[in-house]
């Protein structure tokens, strides 16, 4: 099991795993079980309640609104952190960054627009907006060194802005008609989950019955995306721990002294009182980390090691068995994902860090060279996970999400790889 754990634990793994299941999915849907492939996830699963269907919805659809929101979830856990004592908990520091993710997000949209505009297919915009903060951050630790702090610093909060602003886009330009009924019910289940908050209710019980149960079915429900109701419940969960620092490390202290002074044995188990005391100890340090980063700790293994193969096996799958050189350039939706990622990214990272050093809005650190910024800006093309999510919602046509689905792969390789090279100090 240790190596297993130790892989794991890297930086890394996630984007290893995420890539087999990408290549599974691409397997699957261009071999003889391609027609098993595609009708496994149209299977409809829900619930019958007095004779009629209720949350009857595909697999697919399940997978998408459903295990997304535990990826989502997880996005709300690492926002609320950051804004409380992370990258953006300054935001004197952070000026820079995130005024560079906004141009990196502006900029690939227009370029989108711009070759999509007056056809249906300019709701694609969102697509290459986004930056896939797991695989950007798995080439920068894969180069190690190599990479200044500072670059991995600019980056990790220029991904975290990024993410940021896919939840807004994603609330405010991919919902789909809206029950007022329904939505209300949800901020209701959320303001209750507020006030228990201020009160220090610290159950995990009480914000998993309230977060699932009430916000999430009332906010898929509503017609609002569900997956934007985990990022809101996540930052109704608790960052303050029920015993504090302080208090945690008196008790430790009482606690370790009257551990020295139980009687021990000459075997390998232990005596009655040391299992008392070494209970106590667990149980203090558990409830002396805050229930956010408790469940961020336990539910990123969850969400990077199986959530995300799950949506890349159900999602990544392209059969080109039937698909013509006309079918990919029928529209100019592949065109606008992949210079959009590609070229969009960069440019807009790049212009807009250039216009606020100019402006004296913000320092550029001195390690952040501008093949170190360009570098930067081509990871950041890596659009991955959340821009084959928003794909899924821009489009309902099979062709149309194809010809998305292969642009972002296009960007994302030849970002990573173009990335790869320029922060490589050995590459000339």
């Amino acid at each position: 099991m240790l190596p297993i754990k130790l892989f794991m634990g890297r930086e890394k793994s996630g984007g290893i795993v995420l890539i087999l299941s990408v290549t599974l999915a691409m397997i699957l849907a261009n071999s003889n079980l391609a027609e098993s492939y595609s009708h496994f996830f149209e299977q409809e699963v829900g619930f019958i309640v007095n004779g009629e269907p209720y949350l009857n919805y595909s697999l697919h659809h399940w997978i998408n609104d459903g295990l997304m929101a535990m990826f989502f979830f997880v996005v709300g856990l690492e926002l609320k952190r950051e804004f409380i004592g992370g990258e953006l908990a300054d935001i004197r520091n952070t000026i820079l960054p995130i005024g560079a993710a906004i141009g990196g997000m502006i900029v690939p949209a227009l370029i989108f627009l711009s070759l999509n505009i007056g056809t249906p297919q300019t709701m694609g915009w969102g697509i290459p907006m986004a930056t896939d903060i797991a695989f950007a951050l798995g080439v920068v630790y894969l180069l190690g060194d190599k990479v200044p702090v500072s670059a991995k610093v600019f980056l990790t909060t220029l991904a975290i802005v990024d993410d940021l602003g896919a939840v807004l886009v994603i609330a405010f330009f991919y919902t789909s008609e809206l029950s007022i009924a329904s939505l209300l019910f949800g901020l209701g289940f959320l303001a209750v989950m507020f006030i228990g908050n201020r009160l220090g209710i610290k159950s995990l019980f009480f914000y998993a019955a309230l977060g699932i149960g009430g916000v999430w079915v009332t906010f898929l429900l509503s017609g609002i995306h569900a997956t934007i109701a985990a990022v809101l419940a996540a930052f109704m969960i608790p960052a303050d721990a029920k015993i504090n620092e302080s208090v945690y490390l008196k008790r430790i202290k009482k606690l370790t002294r009257r551990f020295e002074k139980e009687e021990a044995n000459e075997v390998r188990t232990l005596e009655e009182g040391q299992v008392d005391v070494l209970t106590h100890i667990q149980h203090d340090t558990t409830i002396a980390i805050p229930l956010l980063q408790q469940l961020e700790h336990k539910m990123t293994p969850i969400v990077t090691f199986l959530i995300m193969p799950i949506f890349a096996i159900a999602n990544a799958g392209i059969s080109f068995t039937d698909l013509s050189l006309s079918d990919i350039f029928s529209t100019h939706v592949a065109l606008g994902v992949t210079l959009g990622l590609l070229l969009g990214k960069p440019v807009g990272i790049i212009g807009a860090t250039f216009l606020m050093v100019k402006m004296r809005w913000a320092t550029l650190p001195s390690a952040i060279t501008r093949r170190t910024l360009l570098g930067l800006g081509m990871l950041a093309s890596i659009g991955f996970t959340m821009s084959m999510f928003i794909s899924t919602l821009a489009f309902t046509d099979e062709l149309l999400m194809t010809q998305a689905k292969l642009g972002i792969f296009l960007a994302s390789i030849l970002g990573g790889i173009g990335g790869y090279v320029l922060l490589n100090k050995k590459s000339k």
